[in-house]
């Protein structure tokens, strides 16, 4: 019996970690849907200790930080032109990390 619900509770998780992929994926049309899937990602990554949903958990974090400072310096490198292709590279990066 503790399997059953041991396996339906990572099952929620799993379709929780996918909300966040998809919320990342808007994040290209829709910027701020990022930080909801960052917080959803800290509010049950605690949940996930553990098992290996976890890692996706743990994955979504790190996007959001390093295309955070990729962003950050992305915006600050405009002055100089090379910004742009930082912010592109930040992207690119993002779309990368969220269909692998």
């Amino acid at each position: 019996m503790t399997m059953e619900v041991n396996s339906e509770h990572q099952e929620q998780l799993k379709k929780m970690a996918l909300v966040g992929y998809i919320l990342y994926a808007l994040s290209l049309i829709i910027p701020f849907a990022s930080i909801a899937a960052v917080i959803l990602a800290y509010l049950k990554r605690s949940e996930a200790r553990g098992t290996w949903v976890e890692s996706h958990f743990n994955w979504l974090i790190k996007t959001f930080w390093v295309g955070v400072i990729g962003t950050i310096i992305g915006i600050i490198l405009l002055f100089v032109v090379i910004g742009y292709l930082v912010l592109l590279a930040v992207t690119i990066w993002v779309i990368y990390r969220v269909i692998r």
